[in-house]
């Protein structure tokens, strides 16, 4: 899609009014999966089920973006064959292993927990693109923010084993998926340059879903138990995924990475506190140290001079 600068994607009011708005379904998406493995009986060790269940996810709602592209007749032509491949790069790390991880390390770890941790993805994304885009410079307020906000992360493992401590499946899964996700939204960037934005999210969500979806019916994944509760929480689900990355992808290649990442901050801190209330998890202090930390951190790094 031609940028322009009347695009609604680049106003300052539209650019945080979506950007919040995504960073906010996605916090809800926390306690939405875990209440979707209870009511559909997806255990710990149900692997292939986990997979399936992110798979369905994401390919319904790849599909209703394609549908509502075709609709707006959007072009799907892909500017060179050999952008396939970075649309499959993309799908991989947008969807295939960002939500493998994440759903994964999210049935052995804690909801707030895990949404805390997963803001390491904003910190990451600020420092990476420094690194790679020129428009997204290293200053002394991205040093200090970045900083804050890993101690924050560091802090979740304070106090005893009654407090939680770090775990490989729960955390370490975490991380790798928040990793995924800053390199995915590096890869944003170049994706209008190749093919319709919208086009490319359908294509991201529906192709990666479906490479969750196919080893996950080759471990013998299946949905032990379907009720319509469940069937509710699923379409939850695809609605947050449609929602939040048909904005948040505009907003990605049509700003700076860091300015619009930088909303993402408000996802531990939804996902926490939705976390504690609708799955009934113990509220540790240590949550509000750590959330405090990755919330100051974000405003020190967004912060004007």
């Amino acid at each position: 899609m031609k940028q322009t600068d009347s695009s609604i994607f680049v106003r300052p009011a539209w650019v945080a009014t979506f950007a919040l708005t995504a960073a906010i379904l996605w916090g809800w998406a926390y306690p939405l999966i875990k209440i979707g493995f209870q009511e559909f009986q997806i255990t710990q060790e149900m692997t292939g089920s986990k997979m399936l269940f992110a798979g369905l996810r994401f390919v319904c709602s790849g599909l209703i973006i394609l549908a509502m592209a075709a609709s707006a007749h959007r072009s799907f032509a892909v500017r060179k064959g050999s952008d396939w491949l970075f649309l499959l790069v993309f799908a991989l790390l947008n969807t295939t292993l960002h939500y493998g991880f994440f759903y994964f390390g999210l049935s052995h770890s804690e909801g707030a927990r895990a949404a805390i941790l997963n803001s390491m993805s904003v910190f990451s994304v600020v420092i990476l693109a420094c690194i790679f885009f020129k428009s997204d410079r290293m200053t002394t307020n991205k040093v200090i923010g970045c900083a804050m906000g890993i101690a924050g992360v560091l802090a979740l493992n304070l106090g005893g084993k009654e407090s939680g401590h770090f775990t490989w499946l729960g955390d370490g899964m975490i991380i790798l998926n928040a990793l995924c996700s800053a390199f995915a939204s590096l890869m944003t960037r170049g994706l209008g340059k190749r093919v319709d934005v919208m086009v490319g999210t359908g294509y991201s969500l529906a192709g990666g879903g479906l490479l969750l979806m196919l080893p996950g019916l080759l471990m013998d994944g299946n949905l032990p138990r379907i009720t319509p509760w469940g069937i509710i929480i699923l379409v939850l689900l695809v609605v947050i995924s449609t929602v939040g990355f048909a904005l948040y992808n505009n907003l990605i290649t049509r700003n700076p990475v860091g300015k619009v990442a930088i909303y993402n901050s408000l996802i531990p801190v939804v996902g926490a506190v939705t976390s504690c209330l609708c799955l009934g998890e113990p509220f540790y202090w240590k949550y509000v140290v750590a959330g405090a930390l990755a919330t100051a951190g974000i405003y020190v790094i967004n912060k004007g001079r």
